[in-house]
């Protein structure tokens, strides 16, 4: 399982989750702290002014007191993902059909290979592309506050 964040600059932080491991509330928290130390690297001035917006969609971990505890204590700005509306992520309307699509027929002969392989395939993701899905997800959830959260495709 792989676990990314971006934003219309591009991708800030991914990590391939270990095989057998639980994406639970401990995970998230343990990833959401590299997260925003990478965030401070990266968009200095962002971090700074907490000028990003975590959007979480409706995995029970994001809705677990240990999560919400942690973004509360380090200001992290979420926005909650509204229920029924999976085409209001960019990963899975954007990003992850693209990789799907690119490493499609591809055989691997090691987790290492895979990872390898959809790492570089991430990298190849023009600036464009994220600045697009950003630009999408501001007109699908405009239709989704003006249908008041009825369910669309």
């Amino acid at each position: 399982m792989l676990i990314l964040f971006f934003d219309s600059e591009g991708l800030i932080h991914k990590e391939f989750v270990p095989a057998g491991q639980t994406v639970n509330a401990a995970l998230d928290v343990t990833v959401l702290d590299r997260l925003l130390k990478r965030i401070g690297r990266v968009r200095p001035q962002r971090f700074a002014n907490r000028d990003f917006v975590l959007l979480h969609d409706n995995a029970p971990a994001y809705t677990e007191v240990l999560e919400q505890q942690f973004v509360t204590c380090k200001s992290v700005p979420v926005l909650s993902h509204p229920p029924y509306s999976p085409d209001l992520s960019p990963s899975d309307y954007f990003l992850f059909p693209k990789l799907k699509l690119e490493l499609k027929e591809s055989r691997f002969d090691t987790i290492e290979d895979i990872h390898a392989a959809v790492t570089a395939k991430l990298n190849q993701v023009p600036t464009e592309a994220f600045v697009h899905a950003m630009d999408d997800l501001k007109t699908l959830a405009t239709r989704c506050i003006n249908l008041n959260g009825v369910y669309f495709e």
